[in-house]
């Protein structure tokens, strides 16, 4: 019989509740200017990106969430040329925008360049040579400041941050305020798209139903959907929002019709049956997103568990 492993890391999901994961060994582990980083190997999920001891994504399963976060809104819009990223750092976010063919320019804001230079060294697997696509203008500052300076308009604004941990760098992009700023910097049409944390049983109203309504104070239309990625530990939220006519009722065959016409590498989670599917959300989410009154602001930030 196999000795049991002596290394593990842990993390919670909730206060809770702990999820362990056999680890083979510590890839970097440091402190940047605004976060804790490790990248560690895993026997379940490969490597993975952990920031302030929250895994973010990892080799196994990060096609589920950076297709899911990218993919339902890119593909519904007829003809996407301009893509915002706000966050990213590990670059397969950036990797799924730039997998359109009619998008002609991608601007990434990531507030840690030490991150990203990480990234780029240690996860290949992720990025894919995204960083050298020349769309790309790729910037390090705080991407609540820039889009508010900056009045270029962008098809698609994509929120990829970690989570509003108090103290963290990025609570303040959770916030009516923010959302407002991306309102402004989208084209006629255009879509914002937020991950909106952990979206489980247990964990749904911790930040996803408040995002969801806040979101709702400054865009009139939404759509809630949620994927479950296993290196997270649970089930997980996004929202798309837009102002203009909303596409995600695109049926499944105009999905299929443009990711073969437009999107030039292969996807494994996303398609016209997934995209069909992903915004029927279950009864107690739906109660949940009903009931929420909170609005998150500058002055009343939320912050996760």
């Amino acid at each position: 019989m196999p000795e049991p492993p002596t290394r593990w890391n842990y993390e919670h999901i909730t206060p809770s509740l702990i999820m362990a994961s056999e680890l083979v060994g510590v890839v970097y582990a440091g402190e940047t200017q605004y976060q804790r980083v490790e990248i560690i190997d895993t026997v379940p999920f490969g490597r993975c990106l952990i920031l302030d001891g929250r895994t973010q994504s990892s080799e196994a399963d990060e096609f589920v969430y950076h297709e899911a976060l990218v993919q339902p809104a890119l593909t519904s819009l007829a003809q996407p040329r301009s893509v915002f990223i706000a966050g990213g750092g590990e670059g397969a976010t950036l990797r799924e925008a730039l997998s359109h063919k009619t998008v002609e320019r991608v601007v990434m804001v990531d507030l840690d360049r030490e991150v990203v230079e990480l990234c780029q060294e240690h996860l290949p697997n992720h990025h894919q040579g995204a960083f050298q696509d020349p769309r790309l203008t790729l910037i390090h500052e705080d991407a609540g400041r820039y889009l508010k300076e900056d009045t270029a308009r962008y098809d698609l604004i994509i929120i990829d941050i970690p989570d509003p941990l108090e103290g963290g760098p990025a609570y303040l992009l959770y916030t009516d305020e923010f959302y407002d700023v991306t309102r402004q910097r989208l084209n006629e049409g255009g879509l914002l798209v937020v991950q909106s944390g952990p979206c489980g049983p247990l964990n749904h109203q911790e930040v996803f139903t408040a995002i969801h309504h806040t979101l709702g104070a400054v865009f009139p239309n939404l759509a809630p959907y949620r994927v479950h990625v296993p290196s997270f530990g649970t089930l997980w939220g996004f929202i798309i929002a837009g102002s203009g006519p909303f596409p995600i009722t695109t049926t499944a065959e105009e999905i299929d019709k443009r990711i073969a016409e437009r999107v030039t590498r292969p996807l494994r989670f996303y398609d016209g049956a997934t995209h069909s599917g992903l915004f029927s959300m279950p009864k107690y989410i739906r109660e949940a997103l009903a009931a929420e009154e909170r609005v998150i602001t500058r002055d009343n930030p939320l912050y996760a568990a």
